[in-house]
Parts: C-alpha cells; structure tokens; sequence
C-alpha cells in the first residue's frame, strides 16, 4: 500500500505501474488529493477530493 502510487510500482505480471500514479500528478494539478484504504481480501476503495 505505501508504493502504489509510485511511478512504475506494480503488483501485476503484466502492469506498467503508471496508472495511479498518473492519476495522482492529475489529481496534484487540479488542486484534489486521492488516497486509498484497503482490507486484505475485500477490496479497495479510492476516494478523490476536488
């Protein structure tokens, strides 16, 4: 959880690792924060602020 929004971090075979990260600079320049809270085998949810 402490990685997943750097650059090039992935948990995926097949990942890039840029599409939160991406997402956070986006976020940065529109004056909005995204965080993430996770529970192990229940899933995630991501919470955008404008």
């Amino acid at each position: 959880m402490d990685k997943i929004f750097m650059p090039f971090f992935t948990s995926k075979q097949t990942g890039s690792g840029i599409g939160l990260s991406l997402s956070r600079q986006i976020m940065q320049m529109h004056k909005g924060s995204i965080s993430v809270r996770s529970k192990q085998d229940e899933g995630a949810a991501f919470t955008m602020i404008f």
